[in-house]
């Protein structure tokens, strides 16, 4: 029973036990740190010897450090781009400068992806054929930009007995336009309007 405090004179000197516990705590977090970097860079290159390749260097293999070395003397970054390789294959490059250019493309391509553009196009029930040619020819530009078409009929006042005359008038623009688009969503009645949804065709 009393041999339980032996296991406590280690924590227990208050001077000299947390400082070397400090040390091996620090060493722990780089490679999270790390981590966080999509490629391995500089010192955090393992391979002996490693494959350069770029503008700013003789293509070829050269031991790490080497390459090392010769990233100092540019004043860059050794950068480890395929670690799959054997050996890996480096490029010397500013890398904080690659990271941003990295983000700034991948937010270009899911801006791309997320963007949505839809153009409108009204119509009131008894619209004429000069207009509705106009409208049409308007459609088909936005279809071919790559935007969605979102098409409807306005019932002012009254005019709400003329829905059915809406209607066919959203079904014969989805048709006139078949060969530009296809229909996301048939005429539907929202309050006053008739809506149709008309995306472009891939190419």
């Amino acid at each position: 029973m009393e041999k339980k405090p032996h296991y406590n004179p280690g924590p227990r000197p208050q001077n000299a036990g947390p400082r070397p516990q400090q040390q091996p705590q620090r060493d722990r977090r780089l490679p999270d740190r790390n981590a966080k970097d999509p490629n391995n860079i500089n010192e955090n290159i393992r391979a002996r010897e490693v494959r350069l390749v770029g503008d700013n260097v003789t293509p070829g293999i050269y031991p790490i450090q080497e390459a090392r070395q010769i990233a100092e003397e540019l004043e860059l970054d050794l950068v480890e781009i395929s670690a799959q390789a054997d050996p890996p294959v480096c490029k010397i490059l500013d890398y904080q400068k690659f990271l941003y250019q990295q983000k700034k493309k991948a937010k270009e391509i899911k801006a791309k992806a997320s963007k949505v553009v839809v153009k409108e196009i009204r119509f009131g029930p008894q619209t004429d054929d000069h207009d509705y040619n106009f409208k049409l020819k308007h459609a088909i530009g936005f279809l071919n930009e790559g935007a969605k078409v979102k098409a409807y009929v306005f019932f002012k006042g009254r005019s709400i007995l003329f829905k059915e005359q809406g209607e066919v008038l959203l079904l014969r623009f989805a048709n006139d336009l078949e060969d530009y688009g296809k229909v996301d969503q048939m005429p539907v009645l929202e309050g006053k309007r008739m809506i149709i949804m008309i995306s472009p065709k891939k190419k």
